[in-house]
């Protein structure tokens, strides 16, 4: 499997994610760049997670039907093309981080997948069920990592 590059104006790699983009700032997604998807992808998907939460991976912000010639997405936009799903409090679209005061750090796996078909998901998946429903069918990832805490 190939690499996608992926990566944000707003925060370098395992660096702290800025607070106008956490659920205590502005809760404005940040901007996303990434790299050319490979011949054959079908879309792309875009899942951020903490799976330092107290109850498990919590979903922050999953997209999908992203088109495969798309290269990013501005501070607060959508994916050119993209289906944004239920976060983990329920509401549909970006959820900025927000972990429980005192937990320390957590970690926000921004992760982007080209795949070889559309992903078959329905009602409110979690993190686990995109994972599920990625593989076998990824043909390229890439993963930037962000950090907050409270």
């Amino acid at each position: 499997m190939t690499g996608i590059e992926l990566r944000s104006v707003a925060f370098d790699d395992h660096a702290a994610i800025p607070r106008r983009h956490s659920g205590e700032g502005d809760d404005v997604s940040p901007p996303l760049t990434w790299s050319a998807a490979p011949d054959g992808t079908a879309e792309l998907v875009l899942l951020c997670e903490d799976p330092d939460a107290p109850g498990g991976a919590f979903l922050h912000w999953l997209v999908t039907g992203i088109d495969p010639e798309s290269s990013g997405a501005a501070e607060g936009e959508v994916p050119q093309g993209g289906q944004e799903w239920p976060n983990g409090f329920g509401r549909v679209g970006w959820a900025g981080p927000m972990p429980p005061p005192g937990h320390g750090v957590h970690r926000y796996f921004f992760r982007l997948w080209a795949v070889s078909e559309p992903l078959s998901l329905h009602g409110r998946p979690t993190a686990d069920a995109v994972h599920h429903a990625v593989k076998g069918q990824e043909l390229a990832s890439g993963t930037l990592v962000g950090t907050y805490r409270r």
